[in-house]
């Protein structure tokens, strides 16, 4: 039963998220509460010790502040910096947030300069009232920041612990 909740909660938020930002530009609230309730419950039921645990924690707190202080400069929507706490809540302080980072970040980069180069083709013009386009096409429009962030959880989930647990115990050991 646990090994169900890990392979399918985080994967579907991350993929719900990228998807909610694309069509509605919004990422809703419930993604990130349910990413902490699921991590919160299941985490010690897979015999997480408290100390990595808290260090889990620590890891969604310093990345909300950070996320929460770059939606109040205008840098971040507060569903990324949600999405971006809650993603780092299930990699925690180590190699696995910074990999779910840079390949965030770049996948970021891909995104901007594709959107961007969008929004100045011709091809924007025709494309501006389909319902999956519409917000890559409109200059007035950010960019759409969830989809990087939920591939980037995607690509990187594998190495978190609770799935490398979850794989653990399939593989029976």
């Amino acid at each position: 039963m646990l090994e169900a909740l890990i392979f399918v909660v985080f994967p579907f938020c991350m993929a719900f998220a990228a998807i909610s930002d694309m069509l509605s530009m919004t990422i809703s609230n419930r993604v990130a509460v349910v990413l902490v309730a699921t991590f919160a419950v299941v985490a010690p039921l897979t015999g997480m010790e408290w100390t990595t645990y808290a260090w889990h924690f620590a890891a969604f707190l310093v990345v909300l502040l950070v996320g929460f202080s770059l939606f109040a400069l205008g840098g971040m929507g507060g569903g990324d910096a949600k999405l971006l706490a809650a993603t780092a809540l299930y990699m925690g302080l180590g190699l696995q947030l910074v990999e779910y980072l840079v390949i965030s970040a770049f996948l970021g980069g891909l995104l901007t300069l594709a959107v961007m180069g969008f929004r100045g083709s011709a091809l924007a013009v025709f494309t501006g009232h389909n319902m999956f386009l519409r917000n890559f096409t409109d200059t007035k429009k950010g960019i759409p920041y969830g989809i990087a962030l939920g591939a980037g959880g995607l690509l990187t989930y594998s190495s978190s612990p609770l799935m490398i647990w979850a794989m653990d115990r399939l593989a029976g050991q």
